[in-house]
Parts: structure tokens; sequence; C-alpha cells
């Protein structure tokens, strides 16, 4: 009887499992913890709109009926909040969903896609199960992003330049300015893919929303986003996605399934949106974590990111896996990275101040 192995391409067996972190149940079981912090998946803490909840209970009569599969009551209020065209806007299972929607439509075997590195690794997966290679643009020894190194990757003409601003897992980030000159550098060959998804956070007037940096450039584009981290919804997996133009979502509608943007996920984020004070309360306890954390991270002479997402990226000075188990002992959950050249550096989430209190006790103890 022939094995797994001989049926599976090439492409799938060269990549890693992805790394999607330990449940609470699964440390409580696993390690008897009583308290648990779940720092690692940059969720937010607050949980969504107390109107999402009643929304959702509204919809409940209505699961036994496919939803909308265009979905075009929410992108219409999408459209309306961002001042573009509603069948400029796709929506995904979470935006995950389309990062491979996108690269299925777009890659072909021996195409190259140019990300920033250390990457999310989806960003790198779905290109690499398209038979396309991956180009690495790597920080700077000050962990910021090497912005004329992309220019130039990006200025030899690759298939897709796909990359998270603010980065995950670094929490770097591209201003305006620099942003701008990366699709300076751009031909018509080459599809610009900008992962938002954790925009909400990124305060300042030293970052650029680039759905508004784009709107004029008369160049493939697409801006992704999402509902599962400043909205709150990670559990419902709501992604969408802003094109510059309306024939390339045409094209991704193909290759998409045609619901996946489930009837309640589409119903919650309707219900989110028209609550923003809401997420202004997430994200200004956010930021305000993140700088606190960070500092108290520096005082103890560790080598922390700048960040502008919801997580703070660090070198624990050892082999961050066996760093993390011993805060799994305890039951804190945060992430050790594992992508080659930073298996020493750690990802925690910012959560609420009492979470992120026990974090800085357990790591003084580690």
């Amino acid at each position: 009887m022939s094995s797994a192995d001989d049926l599976v391409r090439e492409e799938v067996k060269s990549i890693s499992p992805y790394n999607a972190g330990l449940t609470i149940e699964e440390v409580r079981s696993r390690y008897g913890a009583e308290t648990i912090s779940k720092l690692g998946s940059n969720e937010n803490p607050l949980g969504p709109s107390p109107t999402v909840q009643a929304a959702i209970v509204h919809a409940l009569a209505g699961v036994h009926l496919y939803p909308d599969p265009a979905g075009n009551e929410l992108r219409g209020a999408l459209a309306g909040r961002l001042g573009v065209a509603a069948d400029r806007i796709v929506l995904g299972n979470g935006s995950e969903d389309l990062l491979s929607v996108i690269c299925r439509t777009v890659l072909r075997p021996g195409d190259t896609m140019v990300t920033l590195y250390p990457s999310f690794p989806l960003h790198e997966d779905y290109a690499a199960l398209m038979g396309s290679s991956v180009e690495r643009i790597g920080l700077k020894d000050d962990l910021s992003i090497d912005v004329q190194g992309l220019i130039d990757a990006v200025a030899r003409m690759p298939r897709m330049v796909m990359f998270a601003n603010p980065m995950n897992p670094v929490g770097a980030w591209l201003t305006g300015g620099e942003l701008r000159r990366v699709v300076d550098a751009l031909r018509p060959g080459t599809l610009l893919v900008v992962d938002e998804a954790y925009v909400e956070y990124a305060r300042g007037e030293d970052y650029a929303d680039a759905a508004e940096l784009l709107k004029d450039v008369d160049l493939p584009w697409i801006v992704l986003r999402t509902f599962s981290k400043a909205w709150g919804l990670a559990g419902l997996r709501l992604g969408y996605g802003v094109l510059g133009n309306a024939s390339l979502g045409s094209f991704l509608d193909r290759v998409r399934t045609p619901f996946n943007a489930n009837l309640l996920a589409q119903v919650a984020a309707r219900a989110a949106l028209e609550d923003t004070a809401h997420v202004e309360k997430v994200v200004e306890l956010a930021v305000g974590e993140r700088e606190r954390v960070a500092a108290c991270l520096r005082s103890k002479g560790l080598r922390v990111a700048p960040s502008k997402g919801n997580f703070l990226f660090f070198d624990c000075r050892e082999n961050a896996v066996a760093f993390c188990e011993r805060l799994l002992r305890q039951g804190l959950i945060v992430k050790p990275w594992k992508q080659p050249g930073y298996e020493s550096f750690v990802r925690v989430s910012v959560g609420t101040p009492a979470d992120n209190d026990r974090f800085l006790h357990v790591l003084s103890q580690a």
C-alpha cells in the first residue's frame, strides 16, 4: 500500500506546519495551571462590542440558510467607511483566507514573491504552495525595515510583493514616505499586497493608511484588513481586501469559495462597525500597555523591537522554545519565534494590565 508521502506534492512537503500556539484548555490540561494568561495570538483582550452579541443572537434564526455570497450589506458598510466603491472590496474567511486566494489567483511556478522577514509564515507558505520562490528582505541591526533593500527587490519586477505593515511578528512599520518610495519602484507586472491586520493600532503621524495612500495609484494593489484583532472577532473569521480596481476582484471571486464569509461573521462585523467608541477603547488600552511593557522589558536589558502592533518582539537571549516552555508551566502563553535567525525571539501580545503584570512577574522569575 503506497504511503501519503507518494501522493503529496513536493511544494506541500516543503512547508512547516503552522505554529498556531496552544489554547487555554490545552495549557490547563497539560500543565495544571489554574490561572492562564493567553498572550500568544494577538487577540483583543476586551472582546468585541456588546452590540455584536445581540446582533448574533438575532441572526441565529437564519443559520439554516446560506449567507449572501457577495456580502453586499457588509461590503456596502465598509465602502462607506473607506470611501471606495463596494465592488472594490472582497471578503474572506479571515484575511489569511484571502492570502491564499490571492496567491492561487496570481502566482505561477517559477514566479518570485518578495516579502519582509521575519514574516507572517502564511505569506511565504501560500507562495511556496504555488511553486513560487520567496525573496526575503531582512531587518537592519536595529530591528527596523531595510527600506532600500525592499525597494531594490521591488525594482527587479517580482510577480508579487506581499508584506505586513506593521510587520508581524516584529511590529516595525513603513512610514508614509517609505511606502511611497516602494510604490514608486513598482511596475505594472507586479502586484502589491499590503497586509494591514494591525492598522487600527498603528497610531501616529509616522504611519500611513495604505488604502488611502494607494487610492490614486494606477497599478495593481490590494490592502488586506481583518476583524480578528482590534474588532475582537477572531473566532468568527472575517477579513477583507480593498482592491486597486474592481476587475481584479472579479478574478478573485472565481478562486475563493462562494460562501467564505459566513452569516454570523457578516452580521457581527456590521454590528462592530457601528460601535467605533469600543474600538477606540480597545486601541487606547493596547497602545498604553504596549509602551509600558516595552519600557519594562528594556529596563531588564532585553532587546525589544519598536512596535505599532498590539504585540512586542523581544530577544530572550536563549532558545525561545525552552524559554516559553517555562512560562507555560506557570500558565502564561506567549509565542516563540521559530524562523531561522530569530530562534531566541519571543512575540508577546499586549493583554489586560493584569495579564501584562503577570507576564512581567513570570518573566523576572524565568
